[in-house]
């Protein structure tokens, strides 16, 4: 196991190195993962809203800010931005008149039908270098750390 700098007691160095590496690797993987979105000038929160409604369906706001853990107030810009383009909507809630659920236009549509397989594509050509046995165990991990 590579060492960092750090000379505190063992279970401190083997934790930060741990999370070094942690955060270096999802650095890493994002960055190559997220490349292609630009191509389709969106940004990485942005594809996420277009993703969670394409393959969610409607949502509030709030729902959404959730699935792609942001704050109400970034979420509202990138749903501001997104309407701009013409890629979702907003529409009063019929159940509750406060709420706007978001949906996604036809030009919403299409663009997310098209970049999505790319993307899962590229998620599948990075994660290809794990046996099926190391990703069971990588998910596993990551819900163990998630959940605390």
């Amino acid at each position: 196991m590579r060492k960092t700098s750090y000379k505190g007691p063992k279970e401190e160095v083997r934790a930060l190195s741990a999370y070094v590496k942690l955060m270096r690797a999802t650095e890493a993987v994002t960055a190559r993962i997220h490349r292609h979105l630009a191509e389709a000038e969106l940004t990485v929160s942005q594809f996420g809203v277009l993703e969670a409604v394409y393959h969610l369906g409607p949502l509030s706001q709030a729902e959404l800010a959730k699935k792609i853990l942001k704050s109400s107030g970034n979420i509202t810009m990138v749903i501001d931005n997104l309407e701009k383009r013409g890629l979702v909507k907003r529409e009063r809630n019929a159940e509750d008149r406060r709420l706007y659920s978001i949906r996604l236009t036809p030009e919403g549509k299409r663009l997310i039908a098209d970049v999505f397989p790319r993307h899962a594509a590229k998620i599948m050509g990075e994660m290809g270098a794990l046996t099926k046995t190391e990703l069971e165990t990588l998910g596993n991990l990551c819900r163990k750390l998630g959940l605390r």
